[in-house]
């Protein structure tokens, strides 16, 4: 079964709150976010390919990756992480196509009985009018999907730690 995941953006305020639960522990889930090839194998719409460009997840590090749509449409990405902890990461995400509107995100990976991890995240962005393009975008859809498929990543990565 599936987790539900949770997207707030309350009217007026420039921030979306995003809550998801996985049946892994935290530190398997902050590897899937911040190892390269990992973050490949989950993040975004299921029917679109990822091309990682450089995703060096450490402080002060940066990424850009694009996604590519079935009738290819390419979708790009790019940041900096300005804080990585075993429990935090801090980075700002752009999308190409909309330059200049810059998000600042920080994901914490919180410890859950039974060996599972809550991440919440906080988007703040520049402008309430930028939240909500980015609401309208449709990245509530991309973003389930891609929790989705991480569900499906984390027990082969609890299988190989294991071993």
């Amino acid at each position: 079964m599936t987790n539900p995941t949770t997207v707030t953006a309350e009217p007026g305020v420039p921030f979306i709150d995003i809550v998801r639960d996985f049946d892994a522990p935290p530190e398997l889930v902050f590897r899937a976010y911040t190892d390269r090839d990992l973050v490949g194998k989950w993040l975004g719409p299921r029917a679109y390919e990822m091309d990682v460009d450089h995703f060096d997840a450490r402080t002060g590090g940066s990424y850009a990756y694009t996604h590519r749509d079935p009738q290819g449409g390419a979708f790009g990405f790019h940041g900096t992480f300005h804080s990585i902890a075993p429990d935090l990461v801090v980075q700002t995400f752009e999308f190409d196509g909309y330059p200049g509107h810059v998000s600042l995100e920080s994901a914490r990976f919180e410890p859950l009985d039974g060996g599972r991890t809550r991440v919440t995240t906080h988007a703040v962005y520049q402008s309430v009018e930028d939240r909500d393009g980015m609401v309208a975008s449709g990245m509530e859809g991309g973003l389930t999907e891609g929790y989705e498929r991480l569900d499906e990543l984390l027990p082969t990565l609890a299988a190989s730690s294991a071993s």
